[in-house]
């Protein structure tokens, strides 16, 4: 059998191969069990029993020879293929990428904000105070002494420490500042979390934000307040909003009122929003009582001064017509990327 043929055709076949399909139809052509190489192989047995040494050993050079030569083409083949897939798909890295969507402050964060900037421009320094407080402070010291009925107006959170509450207002620090600072004036505004155990509804929460306001000096009179009220009105509301004073009870306060802002939907003519009153409840206020004077260290025959108290979510709701508090709280896309 012609070996040296048998190796050079098979060598230019194989040069020829340009796909692995080929390769496969080469490899089975030569080297499979039926292959021509393979055949050459068993043909041994039939050469005189002289010549079989060097013919086996010549078939075994060519097999290697072959093996070597189709491993080298499988690789060039892979190469190619990599190489015409790169530029058929090629990608091209020089187009902008996904946008990632930018966040935003809550709702209530701004509002909060424009709160605190429009105190600010009024002479007000932002006090923080804690928001787990003991029951001495939370009430006694506020003139609610144990078993006193306006303990009722909030439904608390107590812990497993007898005495240790979770804040049901902000109006705790007022003592806390007013212990540090005394004798000296006070013009600050306390922000914070509060928490009481109610049910949840559209208009009320377990867990919400309230902004204390305290200021305490000579001379300080119920004029000072509703000044400061107007003031914070017309410039969180509009320079048109008309602002009304009703007669209410705080325990911590003397007198006490409540005030109302005409509505921002109507005009204070009557509609859904103010439940056809004309008239919406902004906070509650009042001069601060002689006895939290005196817990807080001041001496209430030379020191007065006014506190108020409001809810930034229930003016956020006011600023944007919301009617479901519950919606602050939800995280729900839908109403946080309107504001």
């Amino acid at each position: 059998m012609d070996l040296h043929g048998l190796q050079e055709r098979a060598l230019a076949e194989l040069q020829a191969c340009r796909d692995e399909a080929a390769l496969h139809a080469w490899n089975g052509r030569y080297l499979g069990k039926s292959g021509e190489l393979t055949l050459a192989l068993k043909r041994i047995g039939e050469l005189p029993p002289a010549e079989r040494p060097a013919y086996g050993q010549k078939v075994n050079q060519i097999k290697q020879t072959l093996l070597a030569a189709a491993e080298q083409q499988e690789r060039a083949i892979r190469e190619a293929e990599l190489t015409r897939s790169l530029t058929a798909e090629a990608l091209d890295v020089t187009l902008p990428g996904r946008p990632v969507q930018r966040g935003r402050l809550h709702v209530a964060t701004q509002v909060m904000r424009r709160i605190i900037a429009i105190f600010a421009d009024l002479g007000f320094q932002v006090y923080r105070s804690r928001e787990v407080e003991d029951d001495l402070t939370n009430f006694e010291l506020l003139n609610m002494p144990p078993h006193h009925p306006a303990r009722d107006m909030w439904d608390t959170f107590h812990t497993t420490t007898p005495g240790v509450l979770l804040r049901t207002h902000t109006s705790p620090g007022q003592i806390h500042v007013m212990r540090e600072l005394c004798p000296e004036p006070i013009r600050v505004i306390l922000p914070g979390m509060c928490y009481r155990y109610e049910q949840i509804t559209t208009r009320s929460e377990i867990m919400f934000q309230q902004v204390e306001g305290l200021a305490i000096g000579t001379d300080i009179t119920m004029t000072d307040l509703k000044g400061v009220i107007q003031a914070f009105a017309q410039r969180l509301f509009g320079e048109d909003r008309t602002v009304r004073i009703r007669s209410s009870y705080f325990p911590f306060t003397e007198p006490s009122i409540e005030v109302d802002m005409d509505c921002i939907v109507c005009g204070g003519k009557g509609c859904s929003l103010c439940k056809g009153t004309g008239w919406l409840e902004i906070m509650g206020a009042g001069m601060v009582h002689p006895v939290v004077l005196q817990h807080g260290g001041y001496d209430p025959t030379r020191y007065s001064g006014f506190a108020f108290g409001m809810g930034p979510q229930r003016i956020t709701m006011l600023l944007y017509g919301l009617k479901d508090i519950r919606q602050f709280w939800a995280n729900d896309l839908r109403f946080l990327e309107q504001f």
